[in-house]
């Protein structure tokens, strides 16, 4: 029986044929025919009233210069002659990419997908931003912080390699929307929920949301784009990543410290500034994922899978969008298809038979190995070395950039509480009868102290200590503090109203007849952080940073080749993490984050362009996401190592980052150049 995708035929305006593309060969191929004339894609139309096509000349015949799309001609000819069969779809694919030429269809899907990455790059700093505020209202200990900051890069691991893998079987488009779909919904409920079991529990949904938008943004988009177009406009999308940077500093500085702006029903609900901003937060994802109900499914993608009447179609609007804007005609395209994969026969026969629900396990059950087969041949012979090196450099880079970015705000906080420390006011052996305190105390520490019917009315405490000390008949009303303690001291006849100070505010504390009346509740909100600036100021300059190294990656990706981009930058960051051990003010350390950042973006810019084009079509996203677990991976275990020096030593974080980032350097050196290399 004849196939039913046999030459069908798309005819939009008349005209004749003037090349097909998969003519001859004996084989099945996916034939392609154009209805005008070859043409550069921001060159005018031949076809103009008025005008002959045959009485027009091109203006460097005279001189024996070739006409451009003579050379286009011979550069298809040549790659032609050379391809094997299994090649032909990536040669034809590539050639009518060409004549699809990039307009107005890239840029749309340029800027859709970069919000789907701008979301990513937000969603690496929602929790960091509302931790000081979040701690407070949530009553976080420090291992249920560090729980949060964690929980972040795992979900988002996870969400790479499920979501990568996914996206070679089931579409790019449809997974990427699913993906953003879960990040929106648990992003919006994680900003409802009052209790840190349940913010845990919606942040994890949301990271494994958003963990599959790197994976599959780039493997989408390098299939719309032709050989000599797709280092640049790969490296510009990767600026989309800065801009969610610069985003959630900015909204975060202006919401946050906005402690009004917020609403509370009782004492059981508390809806504060930090819920807005993770609202805010979200709003890249939704614009994606508005945008790319608009978007089709790669055509790529499509053939891959035996799609080819929808694939054909697509290319078709992705022609048309260009050209129609640009006044030109239309195309033509012809078609004949290879048959069906073993892999398409097995579910649709799997499908035609029992109830849903077994339909329904047997196509998830054939989905999951088909996906774990796929990330087994990352491992094949002829893709071995190339996932060696990759995860290697993806693991080195990884772990000297998150390392070095939960250093740098680290060492910062670290250096204003040594500052902090050194103002510290020590009060030794006072005696105070009958006094009143009706102003604050903050940063002081009181030791062998006796306080014998006094009054602390209406009044902050902020990092005080009492030692040692002696209370009695005392009266504490209206107290609002913040690390505040009492330590081995004697509480005789005191009374405690409408305060916070509970039990694990009192350490080895003797108590004899003392109440507590109207307790306040939970933790509370300051109403002041002076370092709020700062923190996001820190990550503002920092993301800010990245802009000249992506602009000059962008521009020379295609001139100096990844492999060079790659390996230099690495390099050149290596031997700026000496300067590390310079950084004895805050100012120097804002610096040198910003030059670290600015160099290290090209590398990373050039690492996931060369991810792209070293895999084919079928494993595309598959091995990115692969890889991405990886560098998740790898910044867990850089940011737990890198933080565990803080104050402690400043030499084995900066050689641990130095060690890593020359090992990934020399590494990249020996990966092949993929800047002329189709993708296949």
């Amino acid at each position: 029986m004849a196939d039913p995708y046999q030459n069908n035929i798309y005819h939009q305006g008349g005209g004749h044929s003037y090349r097909t593309y998969g003519e001859g060969g004996g084989h099945d191929g996916y034939g392609y025919q154009a209805d005008y004339p070859p043409q550069e894609e921001d060159a005018a139309s031949d076809v103009t009233e008025g005008h002959d096509e045959e009485d027009q000349m091109y203006e460097g015949e005279y001189q024996g210069i070739p006409h451009p799309d003579e050379v286009k001609a011979a550069q298809r000819a040549a790659r032609g002659s050379a391809a094997s069969e299994l090649e032909e779809l990536s040669e034809q694919y590539e050639d009518i990419m060409e004549d699809c030429g990039h307009g107005k269809f890239q840029w749309t899907l340029f800027i859709v997908l970069g919000l789907a990455l701008m979301a990513d790059g937000v969603e690496c700093f929602v929790v960091a931003f509302v931790l000081p505020s979040a701690e407070k209202d949530l009553c976080l200990s420090n291992a249920e912080k560090g729980m949060l900051g964690l929980v972040v890069f795992l979900s988002m691991m996870v969400g790479a390699f499920l979501w990568g893998g996914l996206a070679d079987k089931v579409g790019r488009r449809r997974c990427l929307m699913v993906a953003l779909a879960i990040n929106c919904v648990f992003a919006f409920l994680s900003s409802f929920a009052q209790g840190y079991g349940f913010f845990l529990f919606f942040r994890l949904l949301s990271g494994i949301g958003i963990g599959g938008t790197v994976p599959i943004v780039y493997s989408y988009f390098s299939e719309f784009l032709q050989m000599d177009k797709r280092g640049e406009h790969l490296s510009w999308l990767c600026m989309f990543w800065m801009i969610g940077g610069i985003y959630a500093s900015f909204t975060a500085w202006g919401i946050i410290p906005r402690y009004g702006w917020g609403f509370s029903m009782g004492t059981e609900f508390q809806f504060h500034s930090w819920r807005v901003f993770v609202l805010v937060a979200a709003l890249p994802a939704i614009a994606s994922l508005v945008g790319l109900t608009f978007m089709p499914e790669s055509p790529r993608f499509l053939l891959e899978n035996a799609k080819h009447d929808e694939a054909w179609m697509i290319l078709k609007q992705v022609h048309d969008t260009n050209w129609r804007a640009k006044g030109q005609p239309e195309k033509v395209f012809t078609v004949s298809t290879s048959p069906k994969t073993a892999e398409d026969e097995f579910i649709e026969i799997q499908s035609a038979t029992g109830t849903p629900v077994q339909r329904w396990a047997v196509r998830s059950l054939t989905l999951c190995k088909l996906v774990l087969r796929n990330v087994a041949s990352l491992l094949s012979a002829e893709l071995r070395f190339a996932t060696l090196f990759m995860a290697i450099i993806w693991f080195c880079m990884a772990f000297s950039y998150y390392g070095l970015s939960v250093w740098f705000p680290d060492m910062i906080k670290h250096l204003q509480y040594e500052e902090y420390e050194s103002k510290v006011k020590v009060f030794h052996g006072e005696r105070l009868a009958n006094f009143h305190f009706n102003f604050s105390l903050e940063n002081q520490i009181h030791r062998e102290g006796k306080y014998i019917r006094d009054t602390f009315v209406s009044i902050e405490m902020k990092s005080v200590k009492f030692e040692d000390s002696l209370f009695e008949d005392c009266h504490f009303k209206d107290i609002k503090s913040t690390d505040t303690v009492f330590e081995n001291c004697t509480i005789r006849s005191t009374i405690f109203y409408n305060t916070d100070l509970w039990e694990e505010k009192f350490i080895d504390c003797r108590m004899e007849n003392v109440t507590f009346e109207h307790n306040k509740h939970g933790c509370h909100l300051d109403t002041m952080e002076e370092n709020d600036v700062l923190i996001y100021l820190v990550s503002f300059l920092g993301s800010l940073a990245v802009l000249p190294g992506n602009i000059i990656s962008a521009l020379f990706m295609e001139k100096i080749g990844r492999v060079k981009i790659i390996g230099g930058s690495m390099l050149i960051s290596a031997g700026c993490t000496f300067f590390l051990f310079l950084s004895f003010s805050q100012s120097a350390i804002i610096t040198l984050q910003c030059l670290f950042c600015g160099v290290s973006v090209a590398a990373w810019n050039g690492i996931e362009v060369v991810t792209v084009e070293l895999y084919p079509a079928s494993k595309r996203a598959t091995a990115f996401g692969v890889l991405n677990a990886l560098c998740k991976l790898a910044a867990v275990l850089g940011s737990s190592i890198f933080a565990s020096f803080v104050g402690v030593t400043k030499a084995i974080p900066i050689l641990l980052s130095f060690a890593a980032l020359v090992c990934g350097g020399l590494v990249a050196l020996k990966l092949p150049d993929t800047r002329q290399k189709i993708l296949q």
